[in-house]
């Protein structure tokens, strides 16, 4: 039998909304504090996807600087009504406990939701609609009488009420594009609690709400509802979860939860939701929360249900019933051009890309103004991709002549400010140096020098992961040989599941070109080129950054 590979969106692609308009299917994935913001995949087989949109693009619609790791955008929703595209989603502005002589107190966090429509995937997009505050993971539901819903999670800051209030419901007027009426509190949610991720479905005169629950770790799970009133009462599934890994980490596919779902154009329902693939051995997912997507069924009691047993993940899922229709394979080749940065790249958190970089000011490099701290909220000179693969091999070249030590560019494996490994090229009194910075929980910061007196010049750097192990090198330009740093550094850290106490840490590991400038000079760094080398031992799955390949079962 015929069967792919999930996930279908490899690396950090949390929290899917898809939907269908035809023949063509869109998945929207987080970004958190990675600009610009949301990416929009596109298919028509739901094996094959490549990038077509990512719609926040602009300072009006979204500005994430000085908002804390993993903040900014959570959870879009994408919806399609009235003959456009409607997209909501959260930013993130604070994230955190309040603490008073050790116990917690209220936990004030600030969600803001907003709305974008274009008439086009790709665009234009609107400047965005503030809807509410009033808690995270905003959809969209559009009913057959032509009304307009919004549902999002209540977060509850009192201390003893659980912060994870339930489900709420309040209408859109579609004229002025805000709410209207009363928000009605419609679902609270199962033990499992973090009830939160709603999706609303019509389907034989049942409403049918989709939720995640048990928070978004290794006992995720999907869990539905449904009543004969979009105001409730709501009835909880029967069998509990509807697809859920709870407990399990080790395997292919875990950490499943916080799906939706779409139907083919012959009814059947697939559900997306969000996994996490832990390295062989170890409870640690450095690829981060990825998409997978596989078959479900409608029973005849009218509950939707898994296919696979137990209503567990399927690392392998049957293929569709549509025609194949694989892209053409456009692979980046790593070189620079004027224009757009490389759809593999974003950056963090600021509008205000030409503070941070530009592509056109020496031609066929990109050049890095060094900005603030590798620690920095705000304003970072650091151009990244996603970990995609347990084994890669990420190098690039650059050429920097630092002034003095706090003048620094390199190549980083990025986490977030709490969690790196960094090889930068800086200067001290005796000249130019190559150091090997560190920030591990638990741990604390090192810094340690691994070359000295480099020649002038470019030097090329690279950073090579194999599993749980990273080990940089460096070589001159052009020369055949890497020299290798000494440490082995355990790149596992580099996930959601280490961290510091009272951290969020929802997004997954990146590789990046990066330059920092403490004296406010804004001293830049040129980099000729930027490569990433999959080296996994199964049969690569992305023949792109984003896009992957049916597989025959055997």
């Amino acid at each position: 039998m015929n069967s792919f590979a999930n996930p279908v969106l490899r690396g950090f692609n949390p929290d899917p909304s898809i939907l269908r308009v035809g023949r063509d299917f869109y998945i929207a994935t987080s970004t958190f504090e990675w600009f610009p913001g949301v990416q929009i995949h596109h298919s028509r087989d739901l094996v094959h996807w490549r990038l077509a949109s990512r719609p926040l693009s602009r300072a009006s619609q979204l500005d994430m600087r000085g908002n804390p790791d993993s903040c900014g955008v959570w959870a879009p929703d994408l919806t399609y009504a009235d003959g456009r595209f409607w997209l909501v989603y959260t930013d993130v502005k604070r994230y955190g406990l309040t603490t008073v002589n050790g116990a917690h107190g209220a936990s004030m966090r600030d969600f803001h939701n907003y709305l974008v429509v274009a008439p086009n995937i790709d665009g234009p997009w609107s400047d965005p609609v503030h809807l509410n505050s009033s808690g995270f993971d905003p959809a969209l539901f559009h009913d057959d009488d032509g009304r307009c819903w919004l549902l999002n999670m209540l977060w509850d800051h009192r201390p003893d009420r659980g912060r994870f209030g339930g489900i709420v419901l309040q209408e859109i007027d579609k004229e002025t594009l805000r709410l209207k009426g009363e928000r009605r509190l419609i679902y609270r949610g199962t033990e499992r609690g973090f009830t939160e991720g709603p999706h609303l479905y019509k389907r034989d005169g049942w409403y049918h709400l989709l939720v995640a629950e048990g928070g978004t770790g290794w006992n995720h799970a999907v869990v539905m509802a449904r009543s004969r009133s979009i105001g409730g009462p709501y009835e909880t599934h029967p069998d509990g979860a509807v697809l859920t890994a709870a407990g399990r980490q080790e395997g292919a596919i875990t950490r499943a939860g916080h799906g939706d779902l779409v139907e083919l154009e012959d009814g059947s329902p697939w559900l997306a939701y969000l996994c996490g693939r832990p390295l062989p051995g170890l409870a640690r997912c450095p690829l981060g929360r990825e998409t997978a997507i596989q078959p479900m069924r409608w029973d005849e009691d009218g509950w939707l249900r898994s296919v696979t047993p137990g209503a567990q993940p399927d690392p392998n899922p049957p293929l569709p019933s549509l025609p194949p229709c694989p892209w053409p394979e456009q692979p980046w080749d790593g070189q620079f051009a004027p224009g757009p940065l490389p759809d593999d790249l974003q950056w963090l958190r600021s509008p205000d890309s030409g503070r941070l970089w530009s592509l056109d000011a020496r031609p066929h490099w990109l050049r890095l103004y060094g900005r603030e701290s590798i620690k920095s909220h705000f304003e970072q000179a650091l151009v990244a991709r996603r970990f995609q693969h347990f084994r890669f091999t990420a190098s690039t070249c650059i050429d920097f002549d630092p002034a003095h030590f706090q003048q620094n560019a390199g190549l980083v494996c990025y986490y977030n400010s709490t969690k790196f490994y960094y090889l930068h090229l800086t200067r001290d009194t005796g000249g130019r140096e190559l150091r090997i910075m560190s920030a591990i929980p638990g741990t604390g910061a090192h810094d340690s020098l691994v070359a000295s007196e480099l020649p002038a010049g470019p030097i090329e750097l690279c950073a090579e992961v194999d599993h749980q192990w990273l080990r940089f090198g460096w070589r001159a330009k052009g020369a055949d040989a890497w020299e290798w740093a000494p440490q082995r550094l355990d790149v596992s850290v580099l996930s959601d599941e280490v961290s510091l106490p009272g951290y969020p840490n929802f997004t997954g590991a990146f590789v990046a070109m990066a330059c920092q400038d403490l004296s406010g000079a804004g001293r830049h760094a040129d980099f000729a080129w930027f490569r990433y080398d999959a080296r996994d031992d199964a049969p690569d799955q992305s023949g792109s950054a984003t896009e992957m390949r049916a597989v025959e079962s055997r």
